[in-house]
C-alpha cells in the first residue's frame, strides 16, 4: 500500500513530501517517546505521533520510515517543516487522535472491512 492510498482513505493533509506519496507503507508504529520509536519501529512504518519538533525528522530518516503522521490536528514547528523538506521526509496531518489513526491504519494494511 502507498502513502497516497493512506492519505486518500484517511483524508489526511500532506504538510511536506507530496512528491513521495508513491512510497510503500509496510507497517505502522504509534509512540511519542523517540527512544522507543528508534528501538522498535521498522523501515517502511508510518509513525503516528503527537511530537512536532525538529527531532522527529531525524528519527524518520534514521529509521527509514515511510512518513510521520501527526495526530489531533497538530502542526509541525516551522523548523520541522524546513528540515523535513531538506531531508525528503513526508509529514501528514490527521484531525483525529492516535488511537483512531492506529486502528484505521491497521484496517487498511490488513484488509479488514470498514
Amino acid at each position: 500500500m502507498t502513502l497516497q492510498h493512506v492519505v486518500e482513505q484517511l483524508h489526511l493533509t500532506v504538510r511536506t513530501g507530496a512528491e513521495r506519496l508513491g512510497r510503500p507503507v509496510t507497517g505502522g508504529y504509534a509512540g511519542d517517546l523517540m527512544s522507543d520509536v528508534i528501538a522498535h519501529s521498522a523501515p517502511g512504518d508510518l509513525w503516528i505521533t503527537m511530537q512536532v519538533h525538529v527531532n522527529i525528522v531525524a528519527v524518520a530518516v534514521l529509521k527509514e520510515l515511510s512518513a510521520i503522521l501527526l495526530v489531533q490536528g497538530r502542526e509541525p514547528d516551522p523548523e520541522t517543516v524546513l528540515r523535513a523538506a531538506e531531508q525528503h521526509v513526508t509529514i501528514l496531518i490527521a484531525s483525529f487522535p492516535a488511537f483512531r489513526a492506529s486502528g484505521e491504519l491497521y484496517r487498511l494494511l490488513n484488509g479488514a472491512p470498514t
